[in-house]
């Protein structure tokens, strides 16, 4: 068991900055215990639990730099790991960007622990599979997943007196079920800090219906379309877009936040009204850690308000620089949305494309955000409020910039888990104008 409590971890934390002779020191316990379960061609493939703890060391002497990293936590094994990041101190160059620990900081704890989640059994694990596997057996339909949970933990302190320590839990599932021909795909992911909200039986059934739905896909022209966006579709494209809200990036002309001639767009309209995206720690639906990875505390902070840029994200050293504040990155994005569901959105369309899922995304043009992906696993033509049939998929190149201006309606936000996003996000459906299909995919 790696689930260390506060009380242990802080002795642990003491002895390692005790050790240390540097002009200052920062370390970081972490660890994490959790299971999953893996299957595919409607069998289980393999199943485990995984158990870890590390501890890492940042020294500093002046502005030389030294990190270092163990997992075993008896004296002898924490006194060498602190002579390790030493000795890589001394032979590192000075750092120009340097900044010194941060002070002691007031964390605010937040609730991203929940005794259900962190109690999943393999019991638990096997009936989810059990309950995608054996609908599609039925169906002649093959379904391919993965289930996994944890509880982790994370503790942080440093030779200026700063501790935070806190524990947290979730769990993420995601499905794919193809025909047994290969021609129909669907699929469902679900991201949860709460167990008790997640029912497998019930998702399993939306896999199921895009995947016979999406059988004999027909070829649209590619070219400007109306799309309804779910919000696992959407997701990427933001998160993507999230980069650009780099103060320093913007600063110095490298993002589509900077000016021309210098500066950046902090307080310019550049959304439709209706987007507003904010970060909070403490949100009950979407809730992370109250610190980021530098140990500064989080805020609850508004990014994006009716359309207008807020707030653009300074590294400690670039705050220094530009005389700034430097608050926590954030850990999440919450997007404000409305009431409807993704199916709403569908019955108040006319002519348009419903798109389950974008994957693949690449960044093509930093200065416009210009992204490239395609659909996948469910893409279907909407007429007067109905799926009338599904479509090949699409290449896309759009910018969510363009995107978030070209809103006809936006849905009820759900969270969405990402691997490639360091963000837990709520995110809505949307309906969206003049979205840009480049080219065809044969890919389901």
């Amino acid at each position: 068991m790696t689930i260390y409590t506060e009380e242990q971890a802080r002795a642990i934390l003491d002895k390692a900055i005790k050790f240390s002779k540097a002009d200052e020191c920062s370390a970081t316990l972490s660890g994490s215990s959790g299971g999953n379960v893996r299957y595919a061609l409607n069998n289980v493939s393999t199943s485990g639990y995984v158990s870890d703890a590390d501890l890492a060391i940042e020294v500093a002497f002046g502005k030389r730099v030294g990190t270092a990293t163990i997992n075993a936590f008896d004296d002898k094994s924490i006194e060498a790991v602190v002579r390790r990041a030493e000795e890589l101190a001394r032979l590192a160059p000075e750092n120009p960007e340097f900044v010194p620990a941060i002070d002691k900081q007031a964390y605010k704890s937040s609730t991203t622990f929940l005794d259900k989640t962190a109690a999943i059994t393999p019991e638990y694990r096997a009936q989810v599979a059990a309950d995608c596997i054996e609908p599609c057996r039925k169906d002649k339909l093959v379904a391919a997943g993965f289930f996994s949970d944890a509880q982790t933990f994370s503790a942080i302190a440093n030779s200026k007196g700063n501790f935070g320590c806190q524990k947290s839990s979730g769990m993420d599932f995601t499905c794919t079920v193809r025909t047994e021909d290969g021609k129909g795909s669907g699929w469902v992911a679900r991201n949860l800090a709460d167990v008790s909200k997640f029912d497998a039986k019930a998702e399993i059934k939306t896999a199921i219906q895009k995947a016979k739905g999406s059988v004999d896909a027909k070829a649209l022209e590619p070219g400007k379309y109306t799309v309804i966006m779910e919000p696992a579709a959407t997701a990427g494209l933001i998160s993507f877009m999230m980069f650009g809200f780099d103060a320093r990036r913007a600063d110095e002309g490298r993002s589509f936040l900077s000016k021309k001639g210098g500066g950046n767009k902090v307080g310019e309209k550049m959304f439709d009204d209706r987007v507003t995206i904010y970060a909070d720690p403490w949100d009950t639906n979407a809730a992370v850690l109250p610190w980021d990875s530098d140990g500064l505390a989080r805020e609850r902070t508004p990014i994006v308000t009716k359309g207008k840029v807020e707030y653009l994200q300074y590294s400690r050293y670039w705050a220094q620089k530009q005389g700034k504040k430097a608050v926590g990155q954030p850990g999440n994005l919450i997007m404000v949305g409305g009431d409807k569901s993704t199916m709403d959105l569908v019955k108040s369309t006319k002519k348009g494309i419903l798109v389950t899922r974008t994957w693949y995304i690449r960044m093509v043009d930093p200065q416009t955000v210009l992204l490239t992906g395609l659909t996948r696993d469910g893409t279907f033509y909407v007429e007067n409020g109905e799926i009338k049939y599904p479509i090949k998929n699409f290449r896309f190149n759009e910018s969510p910039a363009i995107m978030l201006n070209n809103i006809e309606e936006i849905g009820k936000p759900v969270r969405v888990g990402d691997d490639e996003s360091p963000f837990v996000m709520m995110i809505p459906p949307m309906k969206i104008r003049d979205f840009t299909f480049s080219s065809l995919s044969d890919a389901v």
